[in-house]
């Protein structure tokens, strides 16, 4: 076994979904301050990150037998969508972090679970280095774990590896000798493993969501989790992932109106032919705030809804109930992916041009929200959407539904 980081952290421990909450729009406030500097100059959020794990946030889906909250992914993605409302890359950062505490409660082994899921309750991070560039689709991989005699090794090189700079723990997705796909928990600091921060990217500037390079690591049966065996069946894996970047897209888009109407309040100017004295009395402007509000509030309820969904399908472990919540998750991805595309695009057509000055750095809302809404396409959600209720085909079984 691969010893743990050492690290002093003085970890809160929060043990209920009302604190989580709490916990959550206590941070946001902080990375809220210097989120547009952060982003405007590109400084990768360390401090912040620490200030994270600290909270205890990135335990709160730990399953109680083993110490932690166990809150319910309702409270996960109002958590997710309240850091991002924030900060968007510190609300996406974390995302990858409790996909693999899912994928640990839902494949790992006991001594798996004992070991990890203790890490994250002591606030170590789970990084990522999932998806290549130059493979055919998005979940080919040519990353591969070989078995050699009783121990295993690791090659391979990865890119979009959000988490991965900041993290304790690396997990790589890789085949095994099997063609099985798998997930190996690397050290941050194991010979061999190297993460370059070479994220060019013009939104989610500061996820450092660049280059993991594996160059012939030495790892253990412990450290490889059979991550295949959560899709074998349909579970509320891929839901779980999809709820995290749903929420995420809600966050950017609350952030963008909360600093639309602020500004229109502020400095927007009515138009010439409005007959009105401020920029807020406008009677066009005010229709499309309200527009862009219900698309916003609807959004916002169907993503709780899909977290309900996934928390009835953890009571009733059925297929079906699991199936119910992959299409309830999509269904709420949809629209808040065009909820946070429309609102961010149309913030400046309601802001005016001085809006658009660099010292507001404004333009990041659409730039976080047109790149992070790209991590799988949308019209794919309503394809499997309509499949299921026109033709009763359920979704696919991977984690990008």
């Amino acid at each position: 076994m691969v010893s743990a980081p050492t690290r002093d952290r003085q970890v809160h421990i929060i043990t209920n979904d009302r604190e989580a909450i709490e916990v959550a729009q206590q941070l946001a406030a902080e990375f809220a301050r210097e989120s547009a500097e952060r982003d405007r100059d590109r400084l990768l959020p360390y401090a912040e990150i620490e200030q994270l794990s600290a909270s205890g946030l990135l335990a709160i889906t730990v399953p109680t037998e083993y110490g932690g909250a166990s809150v319910s992914n309702v409270t996960l993605a109002e958590v997710i969508a309240t850091l991002s409302a924030g900060d968007s890359s510190l609300g996406q950062i974390p995302q990858n972090h409790f996909y693999m505490v899912e994928a640990l409660r839902l494949s790992g082994t006991e001594a798996q679970k004992q070991d990890y899921f203790q890490r994250v309750l002591a606030g170590q991070r789970f990084g990522n280095a999932f998806c290549e560039v130059g493979t055919k689709t998005a979940t080919a991989f040519k990353t591969r774990v070989v078995q050699q005699g009783t121990s295993y090794v690791l090659n391979g090189q990865k890119f979009y590896s959000t988490g991965a700079l900041f993290a304790d723990v690396v997990p790589v997705v890789a085949l095994d000798d099997e063609n099985h796909v798998v997930v190996v928990f690397v050290d941050r600091q194991t010979e061999g493993l190297t993460v370059i921060d070479d994220w060019s990217s013009f939104g989610q500037r500061t996820t450092a969501s660049g280059t993991t390079i594996l160059n012939n690591i030495a790892v253990t049966e412990h450290q490889i989790l059979r991550h295949y065996l959560a899709f074998e069946q349909q579970t509320t894996m891929g839901a779980i992932a999809q709820i995290m970047h749903a929420a995420v897209d809600i966050g950017i888009a609350h952030a963008a109106l909360k600093d639309c109407l602020e500004f229109v309040r502020q400095h927007t100017r009515p138009w010439v032919d409005s007959g009105v004295e401020q920029g807020y009395e406008d009677p066009l402007l005010i229709y499309t705030v309200g527009q862009l509000t219900v698309k916003l509030h609807a959004a916002e309820a169907l993503l709780r809804r899909s977290g309900e969904f996934i928390d009835q399908a953890l009571v009733e472990r059925t297929e079906a109930s699991a199936v119910e919540a992959s299409i309830a998750v999509a269904e709420a991805k949809a629209l808040t992916d065009e909820a946070a595309i429309s609102i961010t695009n149309q913030f400046f057509e309601l802001t005016g041009t001085r809006s658009t000055l660099e010292q507001f750095n404004y333009n990041r809302h659409w730039r976080n929200a047109r790149t992070h809404t790209l991590h799988d396409p949308v019209r794919w959600k309503y394809h499997g959407i309509g499949n299921y209720y026109l033709n009763g085909v359920n979704p696919p079984r991977h984690g990008a539904f």
